[in-house]
């Protein structure tokens, strides 16, 4: 039973393809960039975007997917000042394919009553640069992981108001690989850090049906408040007595245990679909994230001789983002529908010195199409692809000091990034 949650984060696993590291492949709608999705209630994948929408569902439904994400990002230097690694490669492509699952289920109590359950993977990032690159000092590899359990309860209050809501029980783990520092006695330590941590959230969502074409849907999920602990730990290249600046440090301060706190952002939907004609469907979406709840991330020793020193900082000093969707859907014929979207998402990165090696994320558009396929009355097979257009991003982080241990440069350049998006989604009624 111990090992079921790390088995469940190596599943949930996945780079983010919304901004920040937030992960909204989290049921079906890939094919309309996710508009209308506190209030389509198509399926059990309801349970995550508005869990009143389960009112709108049959007696018993499970839905399940699979998503691909393939992210790239590509450095070009423009004057890193970056000591050893100044001569080093740019990194090759920073990006690789993650994939994300999801699943749900469903169940009525009784005509006004629901339960359900979701697992899905709502956080997530994966970068990893050809090492040594010029900002290895900065960030070689980052890799977050999330599973969020979601117990939900729904009631239909009216014929046009339905209330729902639920409890978050999320897990995350988090490892962080780097070189330390820029001078020749240095180059060949690497650090690794990890931590973890689990806490508990909540959502709640209502559905408005306000005609039998028109349907509204509000929904909120709260922040979650980590207090992880970890590990860092150095090691050398080859012995540490060849190097001896290496073996002094490693021997000491390098390896200690550590903790840092992280707050993940709250998130607001204004959802709405309306029915335009027999064959065609509209959908929209407002929604915003609060990341301004994550600043500086302080990550501080707790034991060693550098008790109470800080680790690492990664200074992220995130705003509030705003993401807005819009979707159309149409019906072919009774089993096959078309999917389209486009939806614009902002990047919570204030700009290029704030900008991380480790999440060079910026704006990016969505264009998205799918399909869904009714096999049979109960069934319902959906496909996406998507295409996320990121402008080029520019970055000048400034991480130098005058203490050797702590200098990691400046890492000056750009970015070349997109994201393609893989889903299908299988959905049934029993």
């Amino acid at each position: 039973m111990r090992l079921i949650p790390a088995l469940l984060l190596v599943a949930f696993s996945g780079t983010a393809a919304a901004s920040g590291f937030q992960l909204l492949e989290q049921g079906s709608g890939l094919g309309n960039a996710y508009a209308g999705s506190a209030a389509k209630a198509n399926d059990a994948s309801t349970i995550f975007w508005n869990p009143a929408g389960m009112t709108q569902l049959q007696a018993r439904e499970v839905s399940g997917g699979l998503t691909a994400v393939r992210p790239s990002f590509k450095f070009n230097n423009d004057g890193s000042k970056v000591g050893v690694f100044g001569a080093a490669g740019d990194g090759g492509d920073a990006g690789d394919w993650a994939f994300i699952p999801n699943g749900y289920i469903s169940w009525a109590v009784n005509k006004d009553l629901y339960v359900g359950l979701g697992i899905g993977g709502p956080f997530g990032n994966a970068t990893k640069y050809d090492k040594p690159w010029k900002g290895s000092a900065q960030s070689n590899e980052f890799d977050i992981k999330t599973i969020n359990i979601n117990p939900s309860i729904a009631y239909r209050v009216n014929e046009q108001v339905s209330l729902g809501a639920g409890f978050s029980w999320q897990k995350i783990e988090a490892d962080y690989y780097r070189q330390v520092g820029i001078f020749p006695g240095l180059a060949g330590v690497k650090s690794h850090m990890s931590i973890s941590d689990d806490a508990w959230g909540w959502n709640v969502g209502a559905l408005f049906t306000l005609s039998p074409a028109t349907k509204v849907g509000l929904s909120y999920r709260s922040t979650i408040q980590y207090h992880t602990d970890g590990k860092v730990s150095l090691t050398a290249d080859g012995s540490p007595a060849s190097v001896p600046t290496a073996g002094a440090l490693i021997a000491g301060g390098g390896a200690s245990d550590v903790k840092a706190d992280l707050k993940v952002p709250d998130t607001f939907i204004l959802s709405v679909t309306q029915q335009l004609s027999d064959r065609w469907e509209m959908l929209g979406d407002v929604s915003w994230t609060g990341w301004s709840s994550i600043q500086d991330v302080d990550i501080i020793r707790t034991s060693g001789k550098l008790y109470g020193q800080p680790a690492q900082i990664l200074h992220a000093d995130f705003d509030d983002t705003w993401r807005v969707a819009l979707g159309a859907n149409y019906k072919y014929t009774d089993a096959i529908k078309f999917m389209f979207g486009i939806a614009y998402d902002q990047t919570p990165v204030k700009n290029a010195s704030t900008r991380l090696t480790s999440l060079p994320d910026n704006d990016r558009t969505w264009f998205t199409v799918g399909t869904q396929w009714k096999p049979a009355k109960e069934q319902t097979l959906e496909l996406g692809l998507a295409y996320l257009y990121i402008p080029k991003t520019n970055i000048n982080q400034n991480e130098s000091s005058v203490n050797p241990l702590t200098n990691r440069g400046t890492v000056t350049g750009s970015y070349d990034s997109s994201v393609w998006i893989l889903g299908a989604q299988y959905s049934m009624a029993f």
